[in-house]
């Protein structure tokens, strides 16, 4: 991983991201509450807008008090057959809360995990206790088997990029080897204080 402005890695990514905010950068904003957990699939050409707390690019959201708590906070990342969806339990009552949930979400195989983060001018504290990674395996019909045999630059079907007039299609010709696993679930522990 490549140090950089986007919470500590490097923007212009390839793949996906999943940022928890701590701090509201646009002004005027009143729709959300932070600290804010959002999603972004980047094929490389996007960039990260922070003054505007990556709106342009965002594939869904939702508000996570995590800050100060006398409990652990878990965050669910889960991949399987084009779909993401991001849980969360930050009650300490070890139930799981939907966070984000995107049909259509292609990410190519092979594919590493990093973490990283990043305080601008105000001090925090960024604590990942854990991070365990378990591989899917589900059941997928001849279709479905046929239309995932090439893996694509990272995109999400029928998503409308800003300052493109319709949804970018996948690239041709960015295929790779792959294994067939289904997907794979992120279970992270976090603490920030």
């Amino acid at each position: 991983m490549q140090p950089g402005p986007v919470f500590g890695s490097k923007d212009n990514f390839l793949g996906l991201g999943v940022f928890v905010d701590t701090y509201p950068n646009e002004e005027k904003q009143q729709e959300r509450v932070f600290p804010y957990i959002s999603a972004m699939v980047n094929n490389g050409s996007l960039t990260y807008d922070h003054d505007r707390d990556g709106r342009p690019t965002e594939l869904g959201g939702c508000t996570a008090m995590v800050r100060n708590l006398n409990h652990d906070t878990f965050l669910v990342i889960r991949y399987v057959k084009r779909r993401l969806t991001v849980l969360i339990d930050i009650d300490g009552k070890h139930e799981w809360r939907d966070c984000i949930d995107v049909p259509g979400v292609r990410l190519p195989r092979g594919y590493y995990f990093g973490t990283s983060s990043v305080t601008g001018d105000l001090s925090d504290n960024h604590d990942i206790i854990s991070l365990k990674l378990y591989q899917l395996t589900v059941e997928r019909t001849p279709e479905e088997e046929k239309r995932d045999r090439e893996v694509y630059l990272p995109v999400v079907d029928n998503l409308k990029l800003p300052g493109s007039p319709c949804p970018v299609p996948p690239t041709e010709g960015c295929s790779c080897s792959r294994c067939d696993t289904g997907g794979v679930t992120a279970h992270l522990r976090l603490t920030l204080a």
